[in-house]
């Protein structure tokens, strides 16, 4: 009797927190309640259009089916091998490589040079900062539009200017040498003046008293830029620079309407190769695998990137 009442005060005891606890989480819920009706419709829309549209692409590239009428059949992992034995493939992965460092390293400095000439407020700065702007609302379609009159060959604005002082013309979009240089203009042209937002809002959380400290102690304009703007601006860097190569995979919109992937590939890049599989070789299954490549690339460098953001600013 004496060693049966003791072991009942452990259960006793133990019940009570977990009750406590139950009705803090109630009382918290019921708190938040109208906040997770409000975020409910958004919730109902990501599900089914971005995680259910992900298992969907899970599930299609382990089957095959190379027509409508054909039976389905599953693969297994026999359709990312194919894309990665693909040549056309893996062609498309070193031009978007190449998109991706030749837009982003421009596109990047060129916002940051915006931004440190346009910093100060005033009616010229908004004017000029509108204007940079401008070229973020117009449609990728209608701006591929734009510059397709600018690179047609011989009656173009490019070479009815540069033509009177070159030999020879160069075919803007029929060199495969030059094709994704011209295409990578248009990215540059659309993505330095959003990414200048970033850097304007960046510059706002610079101290001041530090800056003004620096220039008391004689620092000149590029030694503030040096020691002070660039390491306070890091974590901007480091953001802008996850955005630009999200970018660099997922417009395709230009090479649609400019280029469709040549001359002899040397446009094509990822997801307009996907694209190809998916609507005009109707391989699906190739077209998923190609996909969950992409996909799992992707979430790879954005969580090594915010993981290096955390390690920056001492977080776990």
């Amino acid at each position: 009797m004496s060693l049966a009442e003791p072991a009942a005060l452990p259960v006793a005891t133990s019940a009570a927190p977990r009750l406590h606890v139950l009705k803090r989480f109630a009382a918290g819920f019921k708190a938040s309640l109208p906040a997770y009706l409000l975020l409910l419709p958004s919730l109902i829309f990501l599900a089914l259009f971005t995680y259910g549209a992900m298992g969907r692409v899970f599930i299609d590239a382990l089957y095959q089916r190379t027509t409508p009428k054909a039976p389905v059949r599953f693969v297994g992992l026999d359709n990312v091998s194919a894309v990665l034995a693909d040549p056309a493939f893996t062609g498309a992965v070193v031009n978007n490589l190449i998109y991706a460092v030749g837009t982003a390293i421009p596109s990047i400095g060129l916002a940051l040079l915006f931004a440190l000439a346009l910093a100060r407020t005033n009616a010229v700065t908004s004017a000029l900062r509108a204007a940079l702007f401008l070229p973020v609302l117009i449609p990728m379609v209608a701006a591929s539009a734009l510059f397709l009159f600018i690179f047609l060959p011989n009656v173009g604005l490019l070479d009815y200017n540069i033509g009177r002082l070159l030999p020879v013309l160069p075919n803007w979009l029929g060199d495969p040498d030059i094709a994704l240089s011209a295409i990578m203009v248009i990215t540059i042209w659309k993505n330095a003046g959003y990414y200048m937002l970033f850097f304007l809002a960046g510059l706002q959380a610079v101290p001041e008293d530090v800056m003004e400290a620096a220039h008391l102690d004689g620092a000149g304009p590029f030694q503030r830029l040096r020691y002070i703007i660039l390491p306070e601006l890091k974590p901007t860097f480091l953001f802008v620079t996850v955005i630009a190569t999200l970018n660099a995979v997922t417009q395709v919109d230009h090479v649609f309407v400019l280029t469709q992937g040549g001359p002899s590939n040397s446009t094509n890049l990822v997801l307009f190769y996907i694209y190809q599989q998916a609507v005009e070789h109707y391989d699906v299954g190739k077209a998923s695998a190609a996909t969950l490549l992409t996909l799992a690339a992707l979430m790879g460098l954005t969580a090594l990137s915010f993981r290096t953001l955390a390690n920056r600013e001492g977080g776990p």
